[in-house]
């Protein structure tokens, strides 16, 4: 097949290995991966903090976009993220509907109908639960709640991950419970937001594992800051990055880039409260 990859706004800004695995895995698995260089945002967080107007034009540039990537020959458009992938297919078209630009809803109904989360892709569209990926470690899964509620993909993601070889899977206790992100809700509602992530965070504690993985890079860095903060040693790793390692080295390489990370976000918080490591 021929995809089209959305490397979403925190892929781009600040979780770049995500996207990155996702071009790494699809290739390996013999698929043509095709990058719409002007692509930005969805328009997720205007629409979810109820700037509909303002998401307006970032909805049509992503419809643009991605429509001709289709126009000209791409069979599906993929993302590492459940809440953009939610937005796109449930989001988009009722944006331009509220405008009165019913064609521009037209061409968000059909992009939608190719686009797909990447446990999504994987499972139902190019039939693959083994993807010929090796990652040595003891992960649990937190699913997201936009790919749990609004997507639905159920138990792919457990599907792939339990046949990653030497992966020990362990089951995160409440694991269909928020993490408290919620995008602008963490800002906007703090004090909530803090509570749910400590009941996220003492799950995740009791599983006793090396790493907890998701679909989506956002609650990924709100339950890793956390993680982090409380120098627990649990890494954060995209599901993306799991399933792209192979026993010729990649999976080594995202424990050291999250061990760097970790160290540096536990330095710079010890600095900030005056605590030395």
């Amino acid at each position: 097949m021929r995809i089209a990859v959305v490397a979403t706004c925190l892929g781009d800004a600040l979780f770049p290995r995500a996207p990155i695995a996702t071009v790494e895995l699809l290739e390996r698995l013999g698929h043509e991966v095709v990058f719409p260089a002007d692509q930005t945002c969805c328009g997720q967080m205007h629409v979810n903090t109820g700037y509909l107007d303002a998401a307006l034009p970032v909805v049509r540039h992503h419809v643009e976009v991605f429509g001709r990537a289709l126009e000209e020959g791409v069979d599906a458009v993929v993302a590492p993220s459940g809440s953009c992938v939610g937005c796109v297919r449930h989001q988009h078209a009722m944006v331009a509907r509220r405008a009165g630009d019913e064609r521009l809803a037209r061409a968000a109904e059909h992009g939608a109908e190719r686009t797909y989360e990447l446990s999504e892709l994987l499972v139902d569209v190019l039939g693959v639960t083994d993807v010929g990926a090796y990652y040595p470690h003891r992960v649990t899964y937190h699913p997201t709640c936009h790919s749990l509620r609004m997507l639905r993909v159920g138990d792919k993601p457990l599907r792939l991950l339990r046949a990653v070889r030497g992966l020990d899977l362990v089951e995160l206790p409440d694991a269909e419970v928020c993490c408290g992100f919620g995008g602008t809700f963490a800002v906007k509602n703090a004090e909530t937001s803090t509570a749910m992530l400590a009941d996220k965070m003492a799950c995740v504690l009791g599983s006793k594992t090396e790493v907890v993985t998701a679909g989506d890079s956002s609650c990924l860095m709100h339950i890793g800051g956390g993680l982090s903060r409380l120098r627990s040693g649990v890494r954060t790793v995209h599901l993306a990055e799991i399933l792209a390692s192979t026993d010729r080295g990649n999976a080594s390489a995202d424990v050291v880039l999250g061990d760097a990370a970790q160290r540096s976000s536990t330095r710079a918080t010890g600095d900030a409260a005056g605590v030395g490591p």
